[in-house]
């Protein structure tokens, strides 16, 4: 084999270890995607069952337009206990969305209203530091608690194109 065509062979086999090496990571950071966020729900989900996290979520429940009907229906644990159940709901869905497509889908689909729900608490929660000058300076609760939904919400929406990909 001629020097040229060692190198171009070398040259493809480096390639096709590279790719192979992408498609790796990347199998792993989508499954990381997946995990982290069932995890964080589940997590959070579960602690909504506690008199402590009902107390702790009930000025951001009673503040938004969105949800804050659910005290007029349900005592203050029966909310947090509904949310709850809703989060962990959303991550074993998430879960099984590894093996189905359409859990997949309906997953990703509730885990991005559960996190553009909590995101809309910046907006209808106190959550500008007042001593700083208000907005855009964010208290440390709820404002920057509040503030890594984006990127769950971000997950969310990449997971639901992965999903539809599939």
């Amino acid at each position: 084999m001629s020097t040229t065509a060692q190198h171009i062979h070398s040259n493809l086999i480096t390639q096709e270890s590279d790719s192979a090496w992408e498609q790796s990571i990347s199998a792993i950071g989508d499954k990381a995607l997946v995990f982290s966020t069932a995890l964080v729900l589940a997590w959070i989900g579960a602690m909504k069952f506690t008199a402590y996290e009902a107390g702790a979520i009930e000025g951001l429940i009673a503040s938004s337009p969105l949800v804050s009907w659910l005290y007029n229906v349900f005592s203050l644990q029966a909310a947090s206990n509904l949310i709850g159940t809703i989060e962990i709901a959303t991550a074993i869905t998430l879960l099984l969305g590894m093996r189905f497509k359409t859990a997949a889908i309906l997953g990703a689909l509730a885990a991005m209203a559960t996190f553009a729900i909590t995101l809309s608490f910046l907006f209808t929660a106190p959550g500008w530091e007042a001593s700083l000058g208000g907005f855009p300076a964010l208290s440390v609760v709820p404002g920057q608690f509040l503030l890594k939904d984006v990127v769950l919400l971000a997950v969310a929406i990449s997971l639901l194109g992965k999903a539809l990909n599939r």
